[in-house]
């Protein structure tokens, strides 16, 4: 019997929930953007292939620059118009100031209160202030410069020893991965974790682990997050896991910050001169603020930095005369004796059309950070509702012939002097 009313209870709430999305569904949404056909309750998920990005694009060629798709429950707007993308964040810039409410955030993501994924308001402010002025300011990022310096020189050592054996294989991947970690746990708590050298091995072994399950959990999708109904289903679920994930990510980056606090010799660490203003102004530079960075530092700094280089290396590779033109400005301009430095830089201008060229056909977040609209709003003369998620597709900008002479191939030359002046890169 209480089988029977558990399963009479179970089937009525799915009805329940499938009538309104079906309500949702043929409702009157004044001036949606086009949009394909859909099916109940799944809406367009049946469109959708992997890479999502493509997907996208393709779907934007037969319904126009701007469109829409339900995912599950979810309306999602895409993007694909730098005239739109330029409206959407002038216009409807507070609008659009926010990002989905999802599960990872929720529990990752300190409840949405990290400064990639508030929502606007006096925090998301808060926030963006500290960031500008305390950690990503031109005099607080040249302080760490040595860093860089270093660890750019132990992957040419290890690449240079590895050069030296017959038939050596090498995959650049990982490397570059590990020295973009290693770099950033440096600059905040002055620790190695991968490679020579690590500070402790314990410690180091626990890092790598929380980074590859944070990593694997920030590429995949939580159906729930569409389909709500599915969170309350199985004892070993997505949103369990991801709530251990977050206390054990919690506990390390905290025991960083008392590590920092009890000792006496500050090393000039990011954790150092945030616990320094914490005595000044405790309200402000909390311990979870300073956490939050951390991790945003970690998941949105280290994989995207080392994505980008694989593809511009793999680009020099596959385009040999683009290689040599690289090489002979470096020797003209830094010297054949010399190791490039950060200063150099504004002088190696073919190496900054190198690096804007791999950032536009090869962008480390295809689709951006998605946005989530606060309120209604128009995109385009079109209606958006309240709570809409807008993907602006990057990748398909990038590649539009309308803004882009040859617009599939790797040409660092013609950079400076695209086709239209709105064929500005989305990075």
């Amino acid at each position: 019997m209480e089988a029977l009313l558990l399963y009479t209870s179970l089937t009525l709430i799915i009805f329940l929930f499938a009538f309104k999305l079906f309500r949702k569904a043929i409702k009157p949404h004044k001036n949606l953007p086009p949009s394909p056909p859909s099916f109940p309750v799944i809406g367009h998920l049946h469109l959708l292939k992997i890479p999502l990005h493509r997907t996208l694009c393709g779907l934007s060629r037969k319904y126009g620059p701007v469109f829409s798709l339900w995912f599950g429950s979810r309306l999602v707007v895409v993007v694909s118009s730098p005239s739109v993308v330029e409206e959407c964040f002038t216009k409807n810039d507070i609008v659009l100031a926010n990002r989905p409410p999802l599960l990872l955030t929720k529990h990752l993501g300190y409840n949405q209160t990290t400064v990639s994924t508030a929502p606007y308001g006096d925090h998301w402010r808060n926030l963006r202030r500290i960031g500008a002025i305390e950690i990503f300011s031109a005099s607080r990022l040249k302080m760490f410069s040595g860093i860089r310096r270093d660890e750019t020189k132990r992957l040419l050592i290890k690449l240079s020893r590895n050069s030296l054996e017959d038939f050596a294989k090498v995959e650049l991947k990982s490397m570059l991965s590990e020295m973009t970690f290693n770099i950033i746990m440096r600059m905040v708590a002055g620790k190695r974790y991968y490679g020579d050298d690590v500070t402790d091995e314990e410690e180091a072994l626990k890092f790598r682990k929380i980074m590859t399950e944070a990593v694997a959990y920030a590429g995949v999708q939580n159906p729930g997050d569409f389909f709500p109904i599915l969170n309350w289903f199985g004892k070993e679920g997505y949103e369990k896991k991801v709530r251990r994930l977050a206390n054990r990510t919690d506990a390390f980056l905290q025991g960083l910050i008392d590590e920092h606090r009890s000792r006496n010799v500050s090393r000039n660490t990011m954790i150092d001169h945030l616990l320094s203003l914490q005595e000044s102004q405790p309200d402000y530079y909390t311990d979870q603020i300073i956490k939050g960075f951390i991790l945003v530092l970690l998941l949105a700094g280290t994989d995207t930095s080392a994505v980008t280089l694989e593809w511009a290396i793999s680009n020099l590779l596959n385009h040999p005369h683009v290689l040599k033109k690289a090489k002979a400005e470096l020797d003209a301009k830094v010297g054949q004796e010399n190791l490039l430095d950060e200063e150099d830089l504004s002088k190696l201008h073919y190496l900054h059309n190198l690096i804007s060229e791999t950032l536009r056909l090869y962008p480390a977040a295809p689709l951006l950070v998605p946005h989530y609209s606060s309120d209604d709003c128009t995109i385009a003369e079109y209606d958006v509702p309240r709570g809409t998620i807008v993907l602006v597709n990057a990748w398909s900008i990038h590649r539009d012939p309308k803004f882009w002479d040859d617009a599939e191939s790797f040409k660092p030359e013609s950079v400076s002097s695209g086709k239209e002046s709105t064929g500005k890169k989305l990075t």
